[in-house]
């Protein structure tokens, strides 16, 4: 049955145009219960379970389906779903539009009453037919909604309905069902306490009244890490006009949660204040002790000279939440029986969350995940509600699962869809494969890569010409060959963005049959590549370059070590070890030539865990040894994707996939210059080319570990470097590089970007064809937006990974004692670098329940007086390195000072810390 509605509507030159909706009505949709007769052949397959509920409700004791009214759904769905999702499930709630249970909308009904007369229509339309169907076993729908007046007229019209907090707590065999319930509303839970803390959020019509005026500013709030009073709000808009407002006290953060998107309005300048020096962690256990939150706000100004003033501001509205959910642990209530906890989120950046739960004793000493609903006025947390138990604190399985999880990599199984495909094994290369292809396979190849490397992406070789001159090869694995276009597979890899490597496990962007078989190019094997191939002078100059699909069969799997040995013996002259001195020789001349050009050496700390083989545990713990064939390689990547991002902007001007890396504003540099003055050295930082001879020569004779602490101090002050489309921006420079252009072409099996590449150059080449997708800027634009996010979560969760992991090292091999150097000083604390194990830590001066010592500090300088100590960037110290259990939820690696000796803060190297075992003696004081 067709239904249409006319009407008609002005134009915006003036004239009348008429509108004709057309509604069709089907007959013939069943009502998706199995066993009904009057719909039998009306619908493909039943779409309600074969069984309906029969749970052990004291409301309702009959089986029965629910019907839940579209808020409920999505808001009980949605509490616990990432942003974003939400359309698409608001979609598929829709109930198909069938000739009995159509309703029009009545005149002066607005769109929501329509849709709530409509859910009651066929909430009475199933109960009277499923009648039909068992009118013995008295069958029946029950109408789920937290609208008061629907509820009230369903029951009017004889619909059983109930609120959804009434019908999960009738479930008397699954009391703990109610703990998942999320709250209605920012108001609905608020605690008992009537004082109002936060000032009231303005509504989004007068935000965007603001913010169009200019009276406020829209931007991204970031929680600190470091300090809990204190955020940034990074403001959107044009690239000139793009800075960073500074947040501080719990007033101006006003119930903002970190990735939320803010109004903000600027104080006066007279109100500005200077980043904060103080580390400070939310460590309180009552949440309405809100006069010591005041006072540890004072420990936030510091004397600041106006240079140092940034533009401060408070949160007047929020514009979009960008809540989650979170990973964390109960902290569970001292008052006997209480049903009123708070969470304690992993993340520091996030709040403690006050949840309701019967659940406490079994949750205590879990992961567990939660959602926020709400955050009320008077509340000094949010409220929200419990989702999941991941399992024990602690536990492998666990905390690798949490951390994933809290830096959303994508890490369940490919699904069968994106399995399907894969190729069929036994596989072999083909005639067709070699269509548009070179075979390359009599070549002397080989691959130089770390210790159990399966994932191997590259392969080199090196070999004189008859004309005197040397040809050299890069051969990168040709993944975009087994991953076409838009298939289940290639949307899956364009998702996850990265392969991410944790310490014991790699969370592959592509399958395991291409990850660690078809796409590595293991040695004896045929494999398919894509290959940027150079003539070279002796003098490592390019004479001609030329890309091309290709066939190789590496003749060596290298390890470094491995590939060094060769280098370096005087024994070995095979044509592998040639080649590779070949590659070393001209290598060295390429990393000279861009030194002198301005490319940066940075260092950062990396550590290596050695496992126990049955365990799993980490054994060992060292700083990753850099030879010369790490160079090597490295040096020819970024040759390849040098030469490669020129070849795809010159034939894609608008949709080539490039990388920079924006140069850091001078402000970046500050800590740095400091630092180096402090130990009478000079930076200079206004180019790439004049940091990188200052940081050549600052040495120190006395002091040889001094010039690595300034690179490692560098390496903070520059920016992220990030995926982008030509046609989208003007600066393709590569600061750290000091490369014109740049793009990433070599990691194909862990980057989906080089995927992109190698489609780009495929079709430059002539050797693949075009899709609409690959020149579409906007959707490029897009897709460059999740790689650079997948990308950065990565790397946090690396981090992460590395974290919990030296944990386990120290709670195995007990206390230590260690020299460290000194990183950053803060107004109560020192950051130190352990050079053995490439770790970082914080040496804290002020603790609970102990005597406050005299602190100066001077953030010119930099350097923190303590007594009579004065501590300075990069001074030498001894620090005592444990395991501090004392809080379950944010285990960490604690330290404290043993030299310099100041009486009352050093400790003897061998004192024991009473504070690991803190965990035992609570459990033991609650037994009692």
């Amino acid at each position: 049955m067709l239904k249409s509605k006319t009407f008609l509507k002005k134009t915006r030159a003036g004239g009348v145009m008429k509108i004709v909706r057309e509604h069709y009505l089907r007959d013939d949709i069943g009502c998706g219960a199995p066993g009904c007769a009057a719909c039998d052949g009306a619908h493909e397959g039943p779409v309600l379970e074969p069984q309906p509920l029969d749970p052990a409700s004291s409301l309702c004791p009959r089986p029965h389906y629910l019907l839940p009214d579209t808020n409920v759904l999505l808001h009980q769905i949605l509490s616990v779903w990432r942003p974003g999702t939400w359309a698409s499930v608001a979609s598929s709630l829709r109930l198909p539009g069938s000739l009995e249970t159509y309703v029009e909308q009545e005149q002066g009904e607005n769109a929501n009453d329509r849709n709530d007369r409509a859910i009651r229509v066929a909430a009475k339309w199933y109960n009277e037919h499923l009648k039909k169907i068992s009118a013995e076993n008295h069958l029946q729908v029950i109408f789920i909604t937290n609208d008061k007046k629907n509820k009230e007229k369903a029951i009017e019209e004889g619909i059983p309905a109930f609120t959804c907090e009434e019908y999960v707590k009738s479930l008397t065999a699954n009391p703990e069902l109610i703990d998942r319930l999320a709250c209605l509303s920012e108001e609905g839970n608020e605690i008992e306490s009537g004082r109002i803390i936060f000032s009231e959020h303005l509504p989004l019509s007068k935000l965007q009244q603001g913010i169009k005026s200019g009276t406020y500013l829209q931007g991204t709030f970031r929680a600190s890490r470091e300090n809990y009073l204190e955020a940034t709000v990074w403001v959107h808009g044009d690239t000139e006009d793009d800075k960073e407002i500074i947040l501080q006290g719990l007033k101006n953060l006003n119930r903002a949660v970190h990735e939320d998107i803010v109004a903000v309005e600027l104080l006066p300048k007279n109100q500005w204040v200077a980043p904060s020096s103080v580390i400070l962690h939310d460590e309180g256990q009552n949440e309405d002790d809100v006069e010591k939150e005041e006072e540890r706000e004072c420990l936030l100004k510091t004397a600041a000279n106006e240079k140092m003033l940034k533009p401060t501001g408070r949160v007047v509205g929020i514009i979009k939440r960008n809540w989650r959910p979170y990973c964390g642990m109960l902290s569970k209530s001292d008052i006997k029986e209480s049903r009123r906890h708070l969470f304690t989120p992993a993340d520091r950046r996030i709040p403690r969350i006050r949840i309701e739960t019967r659940q406490a004793s079994a949750l205590e000493g879990r992961r567990i995940i939660v959602a926020i609903d709400g955050w009320p006025r008077n509340s000094r947390y949010p409220n929200g509600h419990f989702v999941k138990n991941l399992g024990d604190v602690g536990d492998k399985e666990t905390e690798t699962e949490v951390l994933l999880l809290e830096h959303d990599v994508p890490h369940q199984p490919f699904s069968q869809a994106v399995l399907s495909f894969l190729p069929k094994m036994p596989w072999s290369i083909t005639e067709k494969d070699m269509k548009n292809r070179e075979d390359l396979r009599h070549l002397c190849v080989c691959s130089v890569d770390p210790p159990g490397c399966t994932d191997i992406d590259d392969a080199l070789h090196c070999r004189e010409l008859e004309n005197g001159n040397l040809e050299v090869g890069v051969h990168i694995a040709d993944v975009s060959h087994f991953i076409r276009p838009g298939n289940a597979l290639d949307q899956e890899s364009a998702r996850r963005g990265t392969t991410v490597y944790l310490c014991e496990k790699r969370i592959d962007m592509v399958p395991e049959l291409l990850s660690s078989n078809l796409c590595s190019l293991r040695c004896n094997v045929d494999r398919l590549a894509f290959s940027c191939i150079w003539e070279m002078n002796h003098n490592a100059e390019i004479l001609k370059v030329r890309f091309t699909k290709s066939a190789i069969n590496s003749k060596a799997s290298l390890t470094y070590a491995e590939a060094q040995m060769r280098i370096d013996s005087a024994a070995m002259n095979d044509e592998i070890t040639t080649s590779l001195r070949g590659l070393n020789k001209l290598a060295k001349i390429l990393k000279k030539r861009r030194i002198e050009k301005g490319a940066l050496t940075l260092s950062s700390p990396e550590v290596r865990f050695h496992m126990d083989s049955e365990t799993h545990d980490p054994i060992d713990l060292q700083t990753k040894e850099l030879r010369e064939t790490n160079s090597m390689v490295e040096e020819f990547m970024l040759l390849a994707n040098i030469s490669v991002a020129k070849k795809i902007h010159e034939e894609f001007s608008e949709h080539a996939l490039l990388r920079k890396h924006p140069a850091p504003p001078p402000s970046n540099y500050e800590i740095l210059v400091k630092a180096a003055k402090s130990k009478n050295l000079e930076i200079k930082t206004d180019t790439a080319k004049s940091l990188a001879d200052s940081l050549d020569r600052a040495d120190s004779p006395t002091f040889p570990y001094l010039n690595t602490l300034l690179r490692i101090l560098a390496t903070r002050c520059m920016m992220q470097a990030v995926y982008f489309c030509s046609g989208m921006d003007n600066d393709f420079h590569h600061y750290g590089l000091a490369s014109p252009i740049y793009t990433h072409f070599t990691s194909p099996i862990r980057r989906y970007a080089d995927i992109i590449v190698h489609r780009l150059l495929a079709v430059a080449i002539g050797a693949d064809c075009t899709y609409p997708e690959l020149t579409d800027k906007h959707k490029l634009a897009d897709l460059c937006k999740n790689l650079n996010f997948r990308h950065k979560m990565a790397q946090y969760a690396q981090r992460a990974s590395v974290a919990f992991h030296t944990q386990l090292f120290f709670k195995s091999k007990g206390i230590v004692s260690e020299e460290a150097y000194i990183l950053f000083v803060r107004k109560n604390a020192i950051v130190v670098l352990i050079p053995k194990y490439g770790l970082e830590g914080t040496v804290f001066f002020e603790e609970k329940d102990k005597p406050k010592p005299r602190l100066i500090y001077d953030d010119e300088i930099p350097s923190l007086k303590i007594e009579d100590t004065v501590f300075h960037i990069f001074d030498k110290v001894k620090v005592k390195i444990m395991l501090d259990s004392s809080n379950l939820q944010h285990q960490k690696i604690r330290m404290s000072l043993v030299e310099p000796q100041i009486p009352g803060i050093s400790i003897s190297a061998d004192t024991p810390n009473m504070d690991i075992d803190e965990p035992e003696r609570k459990k033991k004081k609650r037994e009692k």
